[in-house]
């Protein structure tokens, strides 16, 4: 039998050594995390400027232009049918559309980096009825500095954008920022 030729005081200072470093890096990544969100947080809070304009060919047919839209209140949500937290935020989205579409506010689904076949099978099993269409050539992500999916933007009536949110919305949520944009 061959035995270990390392003191077992260097083995344990090797593994002390190891730990301590995970840790070290483990702390700097949760570090630059909360620095990179709070910068993301803020610069898309984009409070006060103009949504940026588009036109989309809908799932349902026909165009949608935003510019179009002025003087309503717009929910504008970018999904993709293979994004899960997109799937779990459908339901809240149609009901919410349902809900406040009597008030004038128009929300519009931007399907990005998906298949049509895909999408509209997505729209179809959550019974989406609010205006969708696809971003095929990601003008519209890129214009609104889209970061993943998904994504709700909230513009008031003067077109200004009020609020950005990052990933998915609960029911209510959605109902506290339509109310928002609905004053």
């Amino acid at each position: 039998m061959i035995e270990s030729r390392t003191p077992s005081w260097v083995s344990g200072r090797r593994t002390s050594f190891v730990a301590a470093a995970v840790v070290v890096i483990l702390l700097a990544a949760m570090l630059m995390y909360s620095v990179v969100r709070k910068d993301i947080q803020s610069d898309l809070a984009l409070g006060g400027k103009p949504a940026p304009d588009f036109s989309i060919d809908l799932f349902q047919g026909g165009t949608l232009t935003l510019s179009d839209l002025v003087g309503k209140p717009i929910v504008i949500n970018f999904w993709a049918s293979w994004c899960g937290p997109c799937r779990d935020e459908a339901p809240a989205l149609e009901k919410t559309w349902r809900l406040y579409r009597d008030q004038g506010v128009v929300f519009v689904g931007i399907d990005v980096r998906d298949t049509e076949e895909d999408a509209r099978a997505f729209l179809k099993e959550f019974g989406i009825s609010y205006p969708n269409g696809p971003d095929s050539n990601n003008r519209i992500a890129v214009s609104y500095g889209l970061t993943g999916v998904p994504e709700t933007v909230f513009v008031n009536r003067e077109g200004l954008v009020v609020r950005r949110n990052i990933g998915p919305l609960t029911e209510r949520s959605l109902r506290t920022y339509v109310e928002e944009i609905v004053r």
